[in-house]
């Protein structure tokens, strides 16, 4: 006997390129047990069973699922448009749900969900994933501590030659906007997350010339941050340019001085972070250990907030924010203004606890 508290029994809902891509992670981790996989596409369930997915776990409806196997939480990675009624049906179910981001295609949908869940008793979290790398973690650390004084400006670069995910994401799920609210979405929770400050206005302006698609897949922001503190925001999803880690490259500005970080890199590419001061030597901070990365450390934290009846740090109501961002920044390329975020802001989340 280890003393370990068993494994969530989760099924995952969606079995679409990104959910067969989750399945891989979902069946490697300690934290929660696959008992089964939902989709109502044939193809969706054939092309799960091609991963070696027992066909006595594959199922086209939730119903069947849960009288078969019965599940404890469910893990929500349909399309964007499906989240809403999937996480309200799991819930319903008595399920503890996790659901991928975008949480839902709009605010006031997203709130719905956050009081199903408050209602019900359950737990609710959208998988941030990008928070649970080592720089983005040591960077939040060190601006908490003082370690470059008062924080005034953020720069964050995103380059990569992702036009095969942008296909996926605009022809496969239909994603509008699909910078802004499949990419750099990440890069708004990390802003969030690292800062551990709100934002107030987001002027956003799209490059559309640089892909065959309706909505804008490279875009420039500024966005200022409660403090204040100003961002300011380059993101490429089609670049030709050097690739970042697929956290960014970034410079975060103290009246002490800078911190330089970069993260969630490719295999092979560690998570780098270095503090400098005027008239010294760059210092190199080593990353902490982070046992879970990435999605397993969401699914981690997921299961840990089951089991002890908490709320976890990406909860739903905790999200609501990071989802605003993004929709204000949608608005604004679209409007080609400054928006503000009580343009499309929620209640208040200590009202949907």
């Amino acid at each position: 006997m280890t003393g370990e508290p068993p494994s969530v029994r989760l099924v995952q809902i969606g079995m679409g390129w990104w959910g067969r891509d989750w399945a891989a992670v979902t069946r490697r981790a300690d934290d929660v047990v696959p008992v089964a996989y939902v989709d109502s596409s044939p193809a969706a369930l054939a092309a799960a069973a091609a991963l070696g997915i027992p066909d006595r776990l594959l199922f086209a409806d939730l119903d069947g699922a849960l009288e078969a196997a019965e599940p404890e939480a469910a893990l929500v990675t349909t399309g964007v448009l499906a989240h809403v009624p999937v996480a309200l049906a799991a819930l319903d179910a008595g399920l503890d749900v996790l659901v991928e981001k975008p949480f839902a295609p709009s605010l006031p949908e997203a709130a719905a969900v956050v009081r199903a869940a408050a209602a019900a008793g359950r737990v609710l979290a959208v998988s941030q994933n990008y928070r649970h790398h080592p720089a983005a973690l040591l960077a939040a650390e060190l601006v908490r501590a003082g370690r470059i004084g008062t924080v005034g400006a953020v720069e964050v670069d995103f380059r990569r030659r992702g036009r095969q995910m942008v296909e996926e994401a605009v022809l496969q799920r239909g994603l509008r906007h699909p910078l802004l609210v499949d990419m750099a979405i990440h890069h708004f929770d990390l802003l969030r997350t690292v800062l551990g400050r709100e934002p107030t206005w987001i002027e956003c302006h799209g490059l559309h010339h640089l892909g065959p698609h309706r909505d804008p897949v490279a875009a420039y922001a500024s966005i200022a941050f409660d403090g204040p503190v100003l961002v300011s925001y380059r993101g490429n999803w089609v670049s030709g340019g050097t690739p970042t880690a697929w956290a960014g490259e970034w410079r975060i500005e103290g009246t002490g001085g800078a911190i330089e970080w970069t993260g969630r890199g490719d295999a092979g590419v560690a998570d780098h972070l270095q503090v400098l001061r005027s008239g010294r030597p760059p210092e190199v901070v080593p990353p902490p250990d982070v046992p879970a990365l990435g999605r397993a450390g969401v699914l981690r934290a997921f299961a840990a907030a089951i089991r002890t009846g908490g709320e976890p740090a990406s909860s739903g109501r905790e999200n609501l924010m990071t989802l605003a961002l993004a929709l204000a920044a949608v608005r604004s390329a679209a409007e080609e203004r400054r928006v503000d975020l009580s343009e499309v802001s929620t209640p208040d989340p200590e009202d949907l606890r």
